[in-house]
């Protein structure tokens, strides 16, 4: 399954893993694979445009917790969703503790600008 995300910075929604895998695991297994891979820090998921799960590989993320705090991009136009690495700074909130924070920034990508 992690063949798939190859050495780029993309991420796949669990929809497109589900019709890429479909004919070597049954959704149900899929689905737990990667809530396991989560789970052991090797990948990260976010919710995308319409509330789809999408998955990355974690960069310097272990089973301990996930250090992944970049924005993820989606073109509007083609639909790619790419990690964006930029640090962004989770403010320190009086009387919360920040557990996950998620930023999805939305526009055209460089290949639908070119």
């Amino acid at each position: 399954m992690l063949n798939e995300f190859g050495e780029s910075a993309g991420a796949i929604s669990v929809i497109a893993l589900i019709e890429r895998l479909d004919s070597r695991f049954n959704k149900t297994t899929i689905y737990r694979v990667l809530d396991k891979l989560e789970e052991d820090g090797v990948l990260h998921s976010f919710l995308g445009k319409n509330g789809l799960k999408w998955y990355a590989k974690c960069t310097d993320c272990s089973a301990a917790g996930h250090q992944d705090t970049h924005p993820h991009f989606q073109c509007l136009n083609c639909g790619k969703v790419d990690c964006i690495p930029v640090s962004v700074p989770i403010p320190k909130i009086p009387d919360r503790e920040v557990a996950v924070s998620q930023v999805l920034l939305q526009g055209t990508c460089e290949n639908c600008m070119a």
